[in-house]
């Protein structure tokens, strides 16, 4: 084991000299290097080669970080957009399945039948549906749009001036601009010659 006395014995210099048989560079040190010492790095600048080329490189790495930025904002985009219309499918759905329990209490309602704590169900129900954006068409009156109206039954008169729904047997339903079921109506159009 060595002891701290044995490592500086007296007449040696821990700090050796190197000898370097080199040429110095101009503005380099004049003193000796020792052992540990490290040889300061050289700057060196980039050819102007090379430059164009580091800048090159920066402008196809700016153009590929902008494309793909704007790939993932169309893609943010997309899904919102495409959470959105399966939301509004899934809506339209549930309403559809709900239109037989509607035609019911129409019927009801016709019938006087619609009374008492059913009518409160009724009014909330009607309520609830509305809010979700079921929205009921069909009235005497409107004129005939075969997208929006089916027709059961047409009559002439010269009452009319364009095919007009006369009777609406079954209210149609919309939630937006989307169909759910068309208005079954009857249909009085203007006489063949007019």
């Amino acid at each position: 084991m060595t002891r701290p006395s044995d490592m500086h014995r007296t007449g040696k210099n821990p700090l050796t000299l190197i000898h370097d048989d080199r040429r110095r560079e101009p503005g380099a040190s004049l003193e000796p290097r020792r052992r540990g010492d490290v040889e300061p790095a050289r700057q060196t600048h980039p050819a102007v080669g090379e430059a164009d080329a580091l800048r090159a490189q920066l402008r196809e790495l700016t153009a590929d970080l902008r494309r793909v930025t704007s790939e993932f904002d169309n893609y943010r985009r997309r899904v919102v957009r495409d959470r959105r219309a399966v939301g509004e499918v899934a809506v339209a759905n549930v309403l559809t399945g709900l239109l037989p329990v509607l035609d019911a209490i129409d019927q009801a309602r016709r019938h006087g039948d619609v009374t008492g704590g059913f009518q409160r169900v009724a009014e909330v129900l009607e309520g609830e549906l509305a809010a979700l954006g079921l929205q009921p068409f069909g009235t005497v009156g409107d004129p005939f749009d075969p997208a929006w109206h089916e027709a059961v039954s047409c009559t002439h008169s010269d009452q009319v001036e364009q095919p007009t729904c006369t009777a609406i047997l079954r209210p149609g339903y919309r939630v937006g601009g989307q169909l759910l079921r068309p208005a079954q109506a009857q249909v009085t159009e203007p006489p063949a010659g007019r």
